[in-house]
């Protein structure tokens, strides 16, 4: 989450309507814009500043390129009753991906459950906006994509996988609902961004340099070296984040017909192309769970209450108020950020500044005190 303390605090809708009207300025129809600044403002609006209007600037990058089609002809290619595979056309992830989720959901309401691969797309937002559809739909919902090589593999010392997130969220009955949204790499690529941004070091663990050794200092990454997966060591579990990753790889890519592991396509204007390509685009994967197909709908989600409320009496460790429940964190900082708005540091501030004076569209930052 960003620090706020020197943060522009913009009202989220403020975001939200500059990003619509980014996106069309490259020629995306207004519900389609509507949409894709959809996922950025949750991002935002749940703390994960990483994901959110901070990334606006390489789709905008992106579009100009001609690296992103402005009007995806996006359509499933392949279909039996409760599954799928769509094809995004090189579209802006964050219309293809609600599409696409949107897919698996009715096919979810009509069979029991409904499950479907894309691929063809791009940057994908936060895995965790597609659940929350899910939760919308009485539903518990899955989502994950793969992502440009960022990541080694246990023992490894070059990048083959990306960060590789999934999400999943349960609806509770009185209680908010368990939201689990995570990278399986040891950290999300954006906090790297946030403290190269900060000129902080970052924890140990997370990355490593060109050479292979443990480092704290981010530009190394940038240089050629890599991220590591959750748990970043053997002895540490790292063996885990790495399956994870290639679990996420496989049912994202190789199920969908798109670009996996090291082939996957930058998201960024600067980074290398893949020598070759297996596939086409980025892959995501989506799912959708009817709950009464497998116990009564309420009953499960006083259950889940249940669940939340025994986890919340666990005894805190020294110094820890005790554990969270999944999604807590993200809850909270929406309900705040709603009202007293988002946080943006200065260089992100100057990104949206660049846009505005690309584009014409204005932004006003002057009535805002850092």
């Amino acid at each position: 989450m960003t620090d706020e303390k020197n943060s522009y605090l913009f009202p989220a809708d403020r975001l939200k309507d500059f990003s619509t009207q980014v996106f069309m300025h490259f020629g995306i129809f207004e519900a389609d814009a509507r949409q894709a600044a959809d996922v950025l403002a949750k991002s935002d609006l749940r703390g994960i500043d990483s994901h959110g209007v901070a990334r606006l600037h390489t789709y905008v990058d992106m579009l100009e390129l001609g690296r992103i089609n402005p009007k995806p002809n996006i359509k499933i290619v392949r279909e039996k009753a409760s599954v799928a595979t769509v094809d995004g056309d090189n579209g802006l992830g964050l219309i293809v991906g609600p599409k696409a989720n949107e897919i698996a959901m009715d096919k979810a309401e009509t069979y029991g459950s409904g499950w479907v691969g894309v691929c063809n797309s791009n940057h994908f937002g936060i895995a965790g906006y597609y659940p929350l559809k899910a939760l919308e739909r009485d539903l518990i919902g899955w989502a994950m994509t793969n992502s440009t090589k960022l990541v080694a593999p246990l023992w490894g010392a070059e990048r083959m996988l990306g960060t590789n997130p999934m999400a999943i969220a349960f609806p509770g009955y009185k209680e908010p609902p368990i939201v689990i949204d995570m990278a399986t790499s040891a950290v999300a690529f954006g906090k790297i961004e946030i403290a190269l941004r900060k000129k902080t070091e970052i924890p140990r663990g997370w990355i490593i340099d060109r050479e292979g050794r443990d480092t704290t200092h981010p530009q190394d990454m940038i240089t050629g070296g890599a991220q590591l997966p959750l748990g970043f060591e053997r002895e540490m579990g790292g063996h885990k984040g790495y399956c994870l990753a290639s679990m996420v790889d496989i049912l994202c890519c190789v199920l969908s017909g798109a670009n996996w592991g090291p082939f996957a396509p930058p998201f960024f204007v600067n980074q290398e192309m893949p020598a070759r390509s297996v596939g086409k685009g980025i892959g995501h994967f989506f799912g959708a769970m009817q709950i009464d197909g497998f116990i009564d709908k309420d009953e499960f989600k006083k259950q889940i209450d249940d669940w939340i409320h025994v986890f919340r009496k666990t005894k805190p460790a020294p110094g820890t108020n005790g554990p969270l429940i999944p999604g807590d964190p993200e809850r909270e900082a929406e309900v705040l950020r709603s009202q007293a708005g988002i946080p943006l540091i200065k260089p992100v501030v100057d990104d949206l500044l660049n846009i505005s004076r690309k584009t014409g569209i204005p932004l006003d930052v002057e009535s805002l005190n850092p």
